[in-house]
């Protein structure tokens, strides 16, 4: 719906995760994605295909964007924002799971994103780029007992 001189609305989903691990010191480390020319560090997620489950596509969007197999684990919140594209001013909301990995290499990700690593959550929460995410690693560390 357009109301003169305003830009038509649509609201959107993806769907995401936090996937965590722990390191050899036993410190709870998060992957991340990064495109280095943008200085974007962000969480993995993505739209669903036609159809989709939110949980399948967390666990598509993760595998494709990461490189990592992942076992999805409990709802973690979900962020929203809104940005416009196209001549359409887009509300978003995007729903994040805890994920672990069972299998695959950060080193096998896909194209949308020049890097992957795993961080400490400190590094996390220095480097991600938006609040929603950081909310969301802080969430996170509670949960797994290792708050910053």
């Amino acid at each position: 719906m357009t109301i003169r001189g305003r830009l038509p609305i649509e609201d959107v989903v993806s769907a995401g995760g936090v996937v965590w691990r722990r390191n050899a010191e036993g410190q709870v480390e998060i992957a991340i994605c990064g495109r280095t020319g943008e200085l974007l560090w962000v969480l993995p997620k993505g739209t669903p295909d036609d159809g989709e489950p939110l949980e399948q596509t967390a666990l598509r969007e993760v595998r494709e964007e990461t490189g990592l197999e992942v076992r999805l684990g409990e709802p973690i919140g979900s962020i929203e924002y809104w940005f416009t594209a196209g001549g359409v001013r887009y509300h978003k909301r995007v729903h994040h799971w805890l994920m672990e990995p069972i299998g695959g290499d950060v080193a096998n990700h896909d194209h949308e994103f020049d890097v992957v690593r795993w961080v400490t959550i400190p590094e996390a929460l220095e480097l991600l780029t938006y609040e929603g995410e950081r909310d969301l690693v802080r969430r996170a560390a509670q949960r797994l007992g290792a708050e910053p």
